[in-house]
């Protein structure tokens, strides 16, 4: 090795290791910046904890701008809010750690009996409900919600009833909102009433809980839920399909329980 080359080598080391030494304080002088305003912070986020009873439970610490939020709460709402308020609570905060543990506790059978009946119910009035197709699974307390709900009230809705629902620890949010269209609007009235109109598929109109869900995204028609025989399958596809405007059609329908709820 050259003499000219060594002399390179050495003078790009110096340079490596006076950019690692330049480092050195101004990370030190950014980790102490974030965390000076620790006990500020902490003391305003605690404040905040105890002016409102439901985290009456709940303890906060804060390092270097990062808040950790620790204790029990009755329902996933609550959890939330914890954390929405630390989140707001000074600009200086640098993120939190959301700890917190949902005390209620309720069986995975009760819980997922409980939620599909109050989801079911919970868009009567709203026109929308044999348009929403939602799945719903329990699991050691955390919901999944699957499926495609026709608006985002709707959509919104059963985020907002899992989240408020006493034994639920985490919700893993799988939904989606079909496209907003009038063609698809239009075509949802008129599936609506081809369906529900008919002679033996009419009697699944008098429970808002147990429809025939109908939907559709851009002119494809899915036919979901239970009903009681193969023929009410069978004619449920004949009346969809003889609906105008429909690009497919299928035709999902059983005659054993399923886990569409809304």
């Amino acid at each position: 090795m050259t003499g000219q080359m060594k002399n390179l080598r050495k003078s790009a080391l110096v340079v490596a290791l006076a950019s690692v030494l330049a480092l050195g304080p101004a990370a030190m002088a950014s980790t102490a910046k974030a965390g000076a305003n620790d006990a500020a912070i902490q003391a305003q986020v605690t404040e905040k904890l105890k002016q409102k009873s439901e985290f009456k439970d709940v303890q906060s610490t804060v390092e270097n701008g990062t808040v950790t939020l620790t204790g029990s709460v009755e329902t996933y709402k609550q959890k939330l809010d914890a954390e929405k308020l630390a989140r707001k609570m000074d600009k200086q905060v640098q993120g939190v750690r959301d700890l917190i543990e949902v005390s209620a506790d309720v069986p995975d059978a009760q819980l997922q009996k409980k939620l599909a009946t109050t989801l079911a119910y919970d868009r009567v009035g709203y026109g929308d409900n044999a348009f929403n197709v939602l799945t719903l699974d329990v699991h050691n307390g955390v919901v999944t919600l699957g499926g495609t709900m026709a608006s985002y009230p709707a959509y919104n809705d059963a985020l907002s009833i899992a989240a408020n629902t006493k034994g639920v620890k985490d919700v893993v949010n799988n939904m989606k909102v079909a496209p907003a269209s009038f063609t698809d609007d239009s075509l949802r009235r008129r599936l609506f009433l081809a369906i529900y109109g008919d002679a033996v598929l009419s009697r699944y109109g008098s429970d808002p809980a147990k429809p025939i869900r109908i939907l559709v995204e851009n002119g494809h028609i899915g036919l979901y839920g239970q009903v009681q025989n193969q023929a009410e399958v069978n004619i449920a596809g004949i009346r969809a399909n003889q609906v105008f405007g429909g690009f497919s059609v299928e035709n999902h329908l059983t005659t054993t329980a399923t886990d569409v709820v809304k």
